[in-house]
């Protein structure tokens, strides 16, 4: 069995939905089990409320030391300033025990991510992820043009070869990821679940 951690961060609720629909693409895949987990909130409680965070998500929190228990980890994050968010660089500085012990090389990892706007660094915030990925040892995966609806002009949409992502928009033009961003998502998580899978298998 192959398994599979969708491992995210969510404010709002969007990239909340997206980990779910990776975690369904993952798990269309024969012998994969996929697991979705969360990273705490770093907001203090009353803040968080006051700016409309969603807090009742059912992902359990995940702990840093856990992750060496999965074949690959797909990870999810909002965008700051074209970086991933804060509370999913805090969880990911405790894992230095990991590091030390070479726990994550040769796992797989991918990510995907949200933006405000259409330009707002989405491939930068998947791509400086990726440096952290690299110094674990973990191999990356990213998004395919075999996944033709990445190249879409029907629709103004997230979507890079780096991952899955989407446009939320902001104040009146705020929007949940649409059917094609989450098709994506699925794409994404189906795709990283079929190399896991044949990795573990010719390991077995």
């Amino acid at each position: 069995m192959t398994r599979i951690l969708v491992l995210y961060y969510s404010s709002y609720g969007h990239i909340e939905q997206m980990a779910y629909a990776q975690a369904e693409g993952a798990r269309s895949v024969a012998d994969v089990d996929a697991v979705v987990k969360r990273v705490p909130e770093l907001v203090p409680d009353e803040i968080a409320r006051s700016a409309g965070f969603k807090l009742d998500q059912s992902a359990p929190i995940a702990e840093p030391g856990e992750l060496e228990n999965y074949d690959a980890i797909i990870f999810g994050t909002p965008t700051r300033f074209g970086n991933m968010a804060s509370q999913m660089r805090n969880f990911l500085d405790q894992t230095g025990g990991l590091w030390q012990r070479n726990a994550l090389v040769g796992k797989f990892g991918s990510v995907f991510c949200s933006t405000a706007s259409q330009h707002g660094g989405q491939e930068t915030t998947i791509t400086s992820f990726h440096t952290t990925l690299l110094h674990h040892g973990m191999l990356i995966i990213g998004l395919p043009y075999s996944f033709s609806e990445l190249a879409t002009m029907a629709e103004i949409t997230g979507g890079t070869p780096y991952g899955a992502s989407c446009v939320t928009g902001a104040g009146p033009d705020l929007r949940m990821p649409t059917e094609l961003e989450l098709k994506l998502c699925r794409y994404q998580g189906s795709h990283v679940a079929k190399i896991a899978a044949r990795y573990v298998r010719g390991a077995a």
